[in-house]
């Protein structure tokens, strides 16, 4: 049996942070998103906060990859 729990937290200029380290980064966006797996056309809906919901687990694999933490908590 599978219990499921669904949070949604708004994390004001998130957008914005992870467009920072992204230039802080030495790599270039194709490789960054090679690493992810993602494509640069999503990671900049990303960047924009087109993209409305992020799933916590890809926030995770970018906070990896750019060996950043966010500073974004969800409760157990």
């Amino acid at each position: 049996m599978i219990v499921r729990k669904v949070t949604d937290i708004k994390v004001p200029g998130l957008g914005e942070k992870i467009k920072e380290a992204r230039l802080t980064d030495r790599r270039s966006l194709a490789e960054i998103c090679r690493q992810i797996p993602m494509s640069p056309v999503n990671w900049y809906k990303i960047e924009s906060e087109e993209t409305k919901a992020l799933p916590i687990e890809t926030l995770r694999r970018i906070e990896e990859v750019l060996n950043i933490d966010l500073g974004v908590r969800m409760e157990a």
